[in-house]
């Protein structure tokens, strides 16, 4: 951080510009994160999404395709490259350059809809989910009526600065037409969505989230500004993820012990590492199920969850894996002297 980022807050404070106070609070988070300190990077965040200003709200039952969504407080880990393109999306967005459309694309579990809930948080603005559910129509023609009265509600947003609207799964309502069962309907749809994204105001923020980009049709990727690529997971940033939600959990579960080497062991050794939303998961139920009285039970069932083809009684494979005898003891409930003597084969 250099001084003149110290200087301008200052100057920006001074003159009650609040649009460039912010701005550069996120440069200096920024540079933060660029050094790799990622903790205080996500508490300056943090503070600015915790900061007690006052914005107009919009009234939500003026609006029929439209939810708020609750964001909650709760930052999520992601790796440095999603990382990079969330803060590009927060100064996209913090400098009003008509770049207002992104789309999220990947795997279930890799945090799109988080992502989104999290960059409303920092900005401080409100997130409305559209609700496919009332959009969707099987009469002939009504879904793509219904989606242009979408984009004619989005149009009259009394506070636009103040609202990001997330198309959750937006597929639902818009694939590739030529590959679809019902091309006529599907093409009405997707034809529809198309003339939406065309007209929106430049102050409306878009984000929309897919599992299925291959299915995509081409001329909707087109209307995005920038398309993120959740994927991008190494199996370091996911031992790292997972490290970060059992410390977490663990200040909930009091009885359990804490032993991240033979954690951070058990995944380094797995094969395939889930997603950080199926591997909150198996953590979270892996702790809420362990044996009260057996503190390092979760670790046995978070091992052989992530092994299912693994003979936990063959421990000379466990101990080929890089186990050690007492690592053996905690993931089977063999004492560390059965170990010692099956291993031998005595």
């Amino acid at each position: 951080m250099k001084k003149k980022n110290v200087i301008n807050l200052i100057r920006y404070h001074a003159e009650k510009n609040e649009a460039a106070f912010r701005e550069e609070v996120y440069e200096i988070a920024k540079y933060f994160d660029s050094i790799k300190d990622y903790e205080l990077s996500e508490y300056i965040m943090s503070l600015m999404s915790n900061a007690n200003v006052f914005s107009p709200q919009m009234i939500e039952d003026d609006f029929k395709y439209l939810k708020k969504v609750e964001i909650g407080n709760e930052s999520i880990p992601l790796p440095d490259a999603l990382k990079d393109s969330v803060l590009g999306i927060i100064n996209a967005i913090g400098h009003r350059a008509g770049v207002n459309k992104f789309l999220f694309e990947g795997p279930p579990g890799t945090g799109k809809t988080e992502t989104a809930k999290q960059i409303a948080r920092i900005l401080e603005r409100e997130l409305y989910v559209v609700d496919f559910d009332l959009i969707i129509d099987s009469k002939l023609g009504q879904t793509s009526k219904n989606i242009s009265a979408l984009f004619s509600e989005l149009q009259r947003i009394p506070s636009p600065d103040n609202v990001i609207v997330l198309f959750d799964e937006i597929d639902a309502i818009a694939i590739d037409r030529i590959n679809s069962n019902d091309i006529r309907e599907m093409g009405r749809a997707t034809s529809a969505v198309l003339k939406g994204l065309d007209s929106i105001s430049d102050d409306i923020i878009i984000i929309a989230t897919t599992n299925l980009y291959s299915a995509f049709d081409k001329a909707l990727i087109r209307r995005f500004d920038s398309t993120i690529n959740f994927s991008q997971y190494r199996k370091e940033d996911l031992i790292e993820i997972a490290e970060r939600m059992l410390n977490k959990f663990l200040n909930k579960f009091k009885y359990a012990g804490r032993n991240m080497r033979l954690f951070k062991k058990i995944l380094s050794f797995s094969t395939e590492l889930p997603y950080p939303g199926e591997l909150k998961n198996l953590i979270k139920t892996s702790l809420a199920f362990s044996d009260p009285n057996s503190e390092f039970d979760y670790l046995k069932r978070i091992y052989t969850s992530l092994n299912k083809n693994v003979d936990c009684n063959d421990l000379k494979s466990i101990q080929d894996k890089g186990f050690t005898v007492r690592e053996i003891e905690l993931l089977t409930g063999v004492s560390k002297s059965q170990v010692s003597r099956k291993i031998r084969g005595l």
